[in-house]
Formats: structure tokens, C-alpha cells, sequence
């Protein structure tokens, strides 16, 4: 394999893409060396077939608002790899969403996924709808139009979307609710469902949980813990409340937020009132978070700015694609950070890793640290399909042992002879081998 070579045919093929090109270009950096050590890889032209999705159904959804006024949108579905299970992955609302993000968002998903140990493949969808400032009837007549079209290419062992920005507890009922209508059938099609009728435990707030247990598990191979560890997180959504509600439980503080309009520093750190108070803002669908600063006058609000200037020991990025660069992550270094985990998909750039690496600190990749949301998506279809439910403490426990394996997998794959763990590298080869394998087994298809 040539990693050149594939991006640039990559890139011919697929112009403008950046997310999805990024996305690609890191793994494949990753395995190259696994990769022509085993001439079977190149043979099957795993790579050319992994890098490409199975499939992708694009949509039109027309929908009407409160006044009366008929709106157009775009969705999507890109169903990546099945190779090892059904495809899984979120459904994203947002203005951003195009095919390059959710092509690097698929792909992303085929190697977490696999990371989880749990019998599940590679996909993501959405739309560019946008919710913010849309009514809860607003937001069901574009879910059922967006379910019209999805439902017939979806069901519980053959895809089985989830949520992801934008799309939460609501929006996951009235996507579900139009899927049984038409399918006839009460299945674990969706995750992210409600408690009353299928969900299961902590899954709002298992990515969060999951980059923090990751996280806790790096910082323990240097004898460090959370106890009196002041904590950077961005966001202020699910993954943002499940990391500062663990952190906190593990006696850190946490002592910024964000939103699109800018970011929260609260030098006290965040306590169960406040993190319940992050709650409220999301619920309020207006996406800021600038009056945390009123309701909590110790808090100043930065508006336009990233919290990555402030010092911190630990940084949990927790809001999207590229919001940390690198020179974020050299002030992140300066004021002597010593362990970053993404708790969102890849949130750091190609250079902000870099400064990471040279800098031999703690970091991890989306692809391991947030597995914990997909984690919890798979417990929630195997309660499905045994028509139980387990108890928060057995989710909690499967949870954190699923993070534990994963970084056990990157810590072999991604363990460098100076001693010095590259998780990136041993993520990806961990994912891939998995992937590749069962590629093999299962013929040319």
C-alpha cells in the first residue's frame, strides 16, 4: 500500500471532501506497516473497499412549518461496512451536514465500532435540517418526513440508526414512532429510545462516561488520577454532561463549557446544580450557553472564543469535527496539560495531534475515548433482542469494562519501543484488524 497514492486517487475521485479525506489519510498512516506485512490485505483489496461505503441513499424531505410555509431539505444515509455486524451509527441534524462530514463520520464508526467488541458495522446519516428555534410539532413533522424516507432501509439486523447532534430523546420518538407505523413491527430499530419503551440506562450520557472511564485508564499508566485535576470540556450537550458529571464523581473540576456563541469559564468548577443547569440550556433548543454566566455571576463568558486557552490538566473535547487546531494545542501544552481525550469525533486536527505527539502527552482518538456512546447503543439493541432490561449499575459496569478492553487493544497495538503509547495508531490497527479479518472470511461481496 501507498498511502500517497491511494489519497491522491482518493482525492480525484472525491474533491472537496475534507473530513472524510482526513479521516481516511489518518488510518491509513496508521495500519501501512500492518498492512504490507500481510500481502493477504493487499490481495483482497481491502483497503480500496474499505475506504468506499457499501452504499448511500440521499433524500428530499418536504415538510411544513407552524405557519403554513413548505421547507426542503436533504438526507442522507451512508451505510459504510457490515463486514463484522448491521451498520450502526448516528443520525446528525444540523446545517453543517453534508456527505464529506458524514462520510468521515461512517468511516470513523467501522473502527470504533469494532473497538466495542460488540457485533456492529459502520454507518451515519442525516440531515441539514436545523432544530434550533423549531416547535416540538416543527421537529415531528420533519422526523416522520425523514422516516418516509429512511424506514425501508433500516431495521434491527440491517441498520440501526442512532442519535448525534441534534437529534436527542425527542427526536429519536418521533423518528421511532413513524418507523413502527410503517414497518407494522415494535423492533430495536433505533437506539437512544426511550426508557418506557426500549431504551436503555445511561445511554445519554455513555459517551461522556466512556471518554472519562478512557481517560482515567491513560492517566493511570502514569500513576495520575482525577482527584484535583481542573478539566476542560467543550460542548454542552449529552457527551459534555456525562464527562463533567463523571469528572466531577471522580473528584476533578470542571471549569469550562461551550457553545457555537462561545465558551463558559467557572473557576469554582461545576457542581450537580450547575451540571443540571447544562441540562436546561440544551433543553431550551437555543444553543448557547452565554447565560450560564448570568445565572452563575462567578462564571465570565467569552464570546466567539474556544476554551482552550485556559489552564487545565485535563482537556475533554466534546463538541465536533476539527474545534481544537494547533495552536490550541500548544497553549493546551503551555499551561501544562497533560492528558487530552476526545469525547466528540474527531475534534482535533491533523496538527493538533501532532503537537499532542511530539509532546509525548496522554491523547486519545474519538474512534477509542467515545466508543462509549456506541457501547451503549449495542447493550441497548441486546436488551432489545432478549426483551430485558438491565439495572443502571450493570450498564455502568458493561460500560466501563468496555472502555477498559479498548484501551488493553490500544495499548498492544499502539505501545511504541520508547515506551510511549500512540493511541491513535493503536486504535486504528486494533479496528482495522478486526474489520480486514472478517472481510477476508467472507469472500469478495
Amino acid at each position: 500500500m501507498n498511502v500517497k497514492e491511494l489519497m491522491n486517487g482518493l482525492e480525484a475521485k472525491h474533491p472537496g471532501e475534507k473530513e472524510y479525506l482526513q479521516a481516511v489519510h489518518e488510518v491509513l498512516e496508521s495500519i501501512e506497516d500492518v498492512y504490507n506485512e500481510n500481502p493477504q490485505y493487499e490481495a483482497a483489496k481491502i483497503i480500496e473497499r474499505l475506504v468506499e461505503p457499501d452504499r448511500i441513499l440521499t433524500f428530499k424531505i418536504s415538510w411544513v412549518d407552524d405557519s403554513g410555509k413548505v421547507n426542503v431539505n436533504l438526507g442522507h444515509r451512508v451505510q459504510f461496512n457490515n463486514a463484522i455486524g448491521p451498520y450502526k451509527g448516528g443520525l446528525r441534524f444540523h446545517p453543517s451536514v453534508n456527505l464529506s462530514i458524514l462520510k468521515f463520520l461512517g468511516f470513523e464508526q467501522i473502527f470504533k465500532n469494532a473497538l466495542t467488541t460488540l457485533p456492529m458495522g459502520g454507518g451515519k446519516g442525516g440531515s441539514d435540517f436545523d432544530p434550533k428555534g423549531k416547535s416540538d410539532a416543527e421537529i415531528m413533522r420533519f422526523a416522520q418526513a425523514f422516516m418516509l424516507e429512511l424506514w425501508h432501509i433500516i431495521g434491527p439486523n440491517t441498520d440501526v440508526p442512532a442519535g448525534d447532534i441534534g437529534v436527542g430523546g425527542r427526536e429519536i420518538g418521533f423518528l421511532y414512532g413513524m418507523y413502527k407505523k410503517l414497518a407494522r413491527e415494535h423492533t430495536g430499530v433505533l437506539t437512544g429510545k426511550g426508557l418506557n419503551w426500549g431504551g436503555s440506562l445511561i445511554r445519554p450520557e455513555a459517551t461522556g462516561f466512556g471518554n472519562v472511564y478512557f481517560a482515567q485508564e491513560m492517566l493511570a499508566t502514569k500513576g495520575e488520577t482525577f482527584k484535583g485535576k481542573v478539566v476542560a470540556i467543550s460542548g454542552f450537550g449529552n457527551v459534555a454532561w456525562g464527562a463533567a458529571t463523571k469528572v466531577t464523581e471522580l473528584g476533578g473540576k470542571v471549569v469550562t463549557i461551550s457553545g457555537p456563541d462561545g465558551y463558559i469559564y467557572d473557576p469554582e468548577g461545576m457542581d450537580a446544580e450547575k451540571i443540571e443547569y447544562m441540562l436546561e440550556l440544551r433543553a431550551s433548543n437555543n444553543d448557547i450557553v452565554a447565560p450560564y454566566a448570568e445565572e452563575f455571576p462567578e462564571a465570565s463568558f467569552f464570546a466567539g472564543e474556544k476554551p482552550w486557552s485556559q489552564k487545565v490538566d485535563i482537556a475533554l473535547p466534546c463538541a465536533t469535527q476539527n474545534e481544537l487546531n494547533g495552536d490550541d494545542a500548544k497553549k493546551l501544552i503551555a499551561n501544562g496539560c497533560i492528558c487530552v481525550g476526545e469525547g466528540a469525533n474527531m475534534p482535533s486536527t491533523e496538527e493538533a495531534i501532532a503537537v499532542f505527539h511530539e509532546n509525548k502527552i496522554l491523547f486519545s482518538p474519538g474512534k477509542a475515548s467515545n466508543a462509549g456512546g456506541v457501547g451503549v447503543s449495542g447493550l441497548e439493541m441486546t436488551q432489545n433482542s432478549n426483551k430485558l432490561n438491565w439495572t443502571k449499575e450493570e450498564v455502568d459496569a458493561k460500560l466501563h469494562q468496555i472502555m477498559k478492553d479498548i484501551h488493553a487493544a490500544c495499548m498492544k497495538h499502539g505501545t511504541l519501543e520508547d515506551g510511549f503509547v500512540d493511541y491513535v495508531k493503536g486504535a486504528n490497527i486494533a479496528g482495522f484488524l478486526k474489520v480486514a479479518d472478517s472481510m477476508l472470511d467472507q469472500g469478495v461481496i
